[in-house]
C-alpha cells in the first residue's frame, strides 16, 4: 500500500506528492524540518520537536501556517492515515513557491509536508558490534555563519562529510568545528564515557542540541552519572572508555573505533547499554 504524504492539509499517494519547482525549499534549501520517532502510536517528545521547529522558523523569518496544536494534530493524523504505530516522521516547512531570485518576500504560501514511514537507519549488527568512524576533512558550518540550532533544509555540509565516510567504508563520520574541536557526527550528537564522567560537546562547539541528546543527559543524571558539557578533542575520544552517538532516528548507537584507534575494549560499553535500556523504557511509556 502506498504511503500517504501530508502536504498543507491534504493527503497524496507517494507517487502524486509534489511541490512546485519554484519552491524555495527546493531551489535554495530555504526551510526547516524535524525528524521524530513514534513508538506504539505516540510520537516521542513531540511537543519539544514542535517547539524547536517554531524556533527554527522564527529565526529565519518563516511564518508557519496554523498553530503548534494544528501541526501536532497533523502529525498524529498522518500516522493514523498510514496505519503506523512505530515509525519515523519527517516534518518539513518550506518557504513556498517564489521566483528564481533570492527574494523571500515573493514566497507567499509556506508549505507543510509530513512524511511517516518505517525506517531502519542502521543494520542491527552495528548496534551489536558498534560503528567504526573517521574524522571528516569537512568541518562543521561555523556557528557565526548560521546557528546550528536551526534545523534548516540545507544539509550539504553534513552530506559532504558523510560522503567522505562512505569513500573509506564508514557509514558515519566525526565533524570538527573551525577550532579543531569535536562538534558532532553528520547526523547525530556524540558522547564519551571517560573516568566515570559522561562527556558531550557544549552548544557553543557548533552542535545542534539534539532532543535525544537532552534526554540522555536527563537519564544519566537520573541514574546518578556525572555529566559534563565541555570542549572535546579527538584525543578525548581516542582515549575514552566508551563512545556512542545519539539521534531521533538512531536512538543510541555505539562507536568502537575512530580513525583506526580502538575505543575502550573495542566493544559496545556497559554505560551505553544501560542508558539505551533506560531510553527505550522512556520511549515506550
Amino acid at each position: 500500500m502506498s504511503i500517504k504524504i501530508y502536504i498543507s492539509g491534504q493527503y497524496f499517494d507517494k507517487e502524486d506528492a509534489k511541490i512546485s519547482v519554484f519552491d524555495h525549499g527546493f531551489l535554495y534549501g530555504d526551510g526547516v524540518f524535524e525528524g521524530m520517532r513514534a513508538y506504539s502510536g505516540k510520537v516521542f517528545r513531540l511537543e519539544e520537536h514542535i517547539t524547536r521547529l517554531w524556533e527554527s522558523a522564527k529565526s529565519i523569518f518563516l511564518k508557519i501556517p496554523g498553530t503548534p496544536a494544528d501541526v501536532i494534530n497533523a502529525v498524529n493524523d498522518t500516522l493514523k492515515v498510514n496505519n503506523l504505530t512505530d515509525a519515523y516522521i519527517r516534518l518539513i516547512v518550506t518557504r513556498g513557491a517564489g521566483t528564481l531570485g533570492l527574494d523571500a518576500d515573493l514566497c507567499k504560501e509556506p508549505q507543510i509536508i509530513i512524511i511517516a514511514a518505517q525506517l531502519a537507519l542502521y543494520p542491527s549488527e552495528f548496534y551489536e558490534k558498534g560503528l567504526e568512524i573517521v574524522t571528516a576533512s569537512t568541518t562543521r558550518t561555523n556557528a557565526g555563519m548560521l546557528s546550528p540550532q536551526i534545523k534548516s533544509l540545507n544539509y550539504l555540509n553534513n552530506i559532504m562529510a558523510k560522503i567522505e565516510g562512505h569513500l573509506v567504508g564508514c557509514v558515519e563520520v566525526l565533524l570538527l568545528n573551525s577550532k579543531g574541536e569535536v562538534a558532532e557526527a553528520s547526523g547525530d550528537n556524540i558522547f564519551i564515557w571517560k573516568r566515570n564522567v559522561l562527556h558531550t560537546p557544549p552548544a557553543d562547539a557548533g552542535i545542534l542540541e539534539g532532543i535525544t541528546r537532552r534526554v540522555v543527559l536527563e537519564l544519566a543524571e537520573e541514574l546518578g552519572m556525572k555529566t559534563k558539557e565541555a570542549p572535546m578533542t579527538r584525543h578525548d575520544i581516542y582515549t575514552a572508555d566508551e563512545c556512542f552517538l545519539t539521534g531521533s532516528a538512531a536512538e543510541l548507537i555505539p562507536v568502537v573505533k575512530l580513525d583506526g584507534r580502538i575505543i575502550g575494549d573495542g566493544k559496545p560499553g556497559a554505560v551505553m547499554k544501560k542508558l539505551l535500556e533506560r531510553f527505550q523504557q522512556e520511549t515506550r511509556k
